[in-house]
């Protein structure tokens, strides 16, 4: 599980982020799921929003509109009566409502408001502009509705979305800041219909969401892995060899040219290091942190990239385009990109994590750190840190279960008309748990390296970033160097790993 706090914000904040359906970020949606920012639609955003919703009404009116004059899925060739069709949009919303497992946390929910809010804004939809302002004014009041965890394939978070518009509609629950539970905590029900049900939930807002916090959480922790990595550098008198500009400059992949000019920043390392007199070739724990650490990094933007284009982009389905007085029906939900990144970020992040393993096993060597095995005390047979292999194996496990690839799903629903899905909704599930399996894993070396650097006496120089680590990691962690449960050690240099993630952040320059 993720330290990130799981609670619904109290109170709102100063900052703004403008929602233009074409310029906002993660960052954009990870601010308003944490509460950190309130959202204020783009003024030139809402004209095409409700360009979009009059030419979308016209065309119903006149033609035959999937999902507005027509039922979905196996039922697309039903038409719906003229005299039934505006409590169609209810029924499709009710009938569709059927997500189960458990109750999804505010911050994710609030994620899916933002961005479904945004999407919406791009001008796609032909959805009416009242709620726009509505999901926007629940983000700014704190309030959520309830949702469930399953009910997505990567085909569209339909189910999620139905509970939202049951929840718009005054006919499903709200939290509030309080934890409170009713359907008179939202904003002012909407008289939602034919023309506003299936635009509300044609969208993967869930997963899209719940991949931007992922992606926003494991991001900065690679970034800490660095800084850890750093402490364990010096703790073993590790070589910079590794790190050396020369190195990346003949084998130039982007990241892993800017991960080794990141650990020579924290390190205090020059350009090119003199090459040690002592051992050839650290272990592969130090030695190929930049070739393990740079595909994460590059698999990281990668993920961003298909992020934003999905954030900002109008995927309804049909497409409502006001320059054409068309309905364009199109398979632009499907998530291919979206499931084929996660899934390559995760087992990116994997690496990156097993490599920390390799680190602490070589901490616990007297032949690297010239103390006692497994940095034990002078008490004979004292165990000192040998449990922590075993715990950040164990945890290790978890995140290479997580990192199973979800776009190798198949499913094949709606009496065969649907024969195909990304489920890019598990992969983001199972990015967003891998965040605290990662943590402890990172954790263990983390109690590891502090423990090495007090037993050798080595403090790294205050002024660079790896120095400002150790004094802060120094200031939470355990000095006892008895035999003790490391359990409460563990979590808190998890914890702490957030705050490493800005000193990472400061080397940049």
């Amino acid at each position: 599980m993720s330290s990130r706090d799981e609670g619904t914000p109290s109170g709102l904040t100063t900052g703004l982020v403008v929602l233009d359906g074409c310029s906002t970020g993660v960052t954009d949606v990870v601010r308003l799921a944490d509460g950190a920012a309130r959202p204020v639609p783009g003024t030139e955003a809402m004209k095409r929003v409700e360009e979009s919703w009059d030419v979308a009404r016209q065309i119903a009116a006149s033609g035959r509109v999937y999902g507005r004059s027509t039922g979905v899925g196996a039922n697309r060739n039903e038409d719906v009566p003229t005299a039934s069709a505006a409590g169609h949009g209810l029924r499709l919303l009710r009938s569709h409502a059927g997500a189960i497992g458990e109750e999804l946390p505010a911050r994710e929910v609030r994620a899916m408001l933002a961005v479904r809010a945004n999407q919406l804004l791009a001008g796609g939809a032909g959805l009416r502009p009242t709620v726009v302002t509505a999901l926007c004014e629940a983000l700014e009041t704190g309030v959520h509705p309830v949702v469930n965890e399953f009910g997505s394939v990567g085909t569209g978070d339909i189910a999620a979305l139905a509970q939202v518009g049951l929840a718009l509609a005054g006919e499903h629950p709200w939290r509030g800041p309080a934890n409170a539970y009713s359907p008179a905590l939202g904003p002012e029900p909407q008289p939602l219909d034919n023309n506003d049900a299936l635009a509300l939930i044609s969208s993967n807002a869930l997963t899209l969401g719940q991949a931007a916090l992922a992606l926003d959480e494991l991001r900065g922790l690679i970034g800490a892995t660095q800084v850890v990595a750093a402490l364990s550098l010096i703790a073993v008198d590790g070589s910079h060899e590794a790190y050396a500009a020369p190195v990346h400059a003949a084998r130039p992949h982007r990241g892993s040219v800017e991960v080794a000019r990141r650990m020579r920043e924290l390190i205090g390392a020059a350009d090119r290091p003199v090459p040690p007199l002592g051992r050839i070739q650290d272990p592969y724990g130090f030695r190929c942190v930049p070739q393990i650490h740079g595909p994460a990094q590059d698999a990281a933007d990668a993920l961003e990239g298909v992020l934003t284009v999905e954030i900002n982009a109008a995927a309804e389905n049909p497409l409502i385009s006001p320059e054409d007085m068309a309905a364009y029906h199109h398979g632009g939900f499907y998530q291919a990109q979206l499931a084929l990144a996660l899934d390559h970020f995760r087992l990116a992040v994997t690496q990156v994590a097993r490599l920390s393993t390799s680190r602490l096993s070589t901490l616990n060597e007297p032949a690297y750190t010239r103390l006692r095995p497994f940095l034990a005390d002078s008490e004979p047979a004292s165990s000192g840190v040998m449990i922590l292999e075993y715990a950040a194996a164990a945890a290790l496990g978890d995140l290479r279960a997580f990192s199973a690839p979800a776009s190798l799903g198949h499913a094949v629903l709606s009496r065969g008309v649907e024969e195909q899905a990304s489920f890019a909704s598990l992969a983001a599930r199972q990015t967003l748990r891998a965040c605290g399996a990662y943590r402890l894993v990172v954790g263990c070396e983390l109690v590891a390296s502090v423990r090495a650097l007090r037993q050798r006496g080595l403090r790294p120089d205050p002024e660079l970033p790896a120095g400002q680590a150790f004094e802060l990691a120094e200031s939470v962690l355990d000095p006892g160097q008895a035999d003790r449960p490391l359990t409460d050690d563990v979590a808190g240099a998890a914890a702490l790993l957030d705050r490493f993630t800005d000193i990472w952040r400061g080397s940049a320059s």
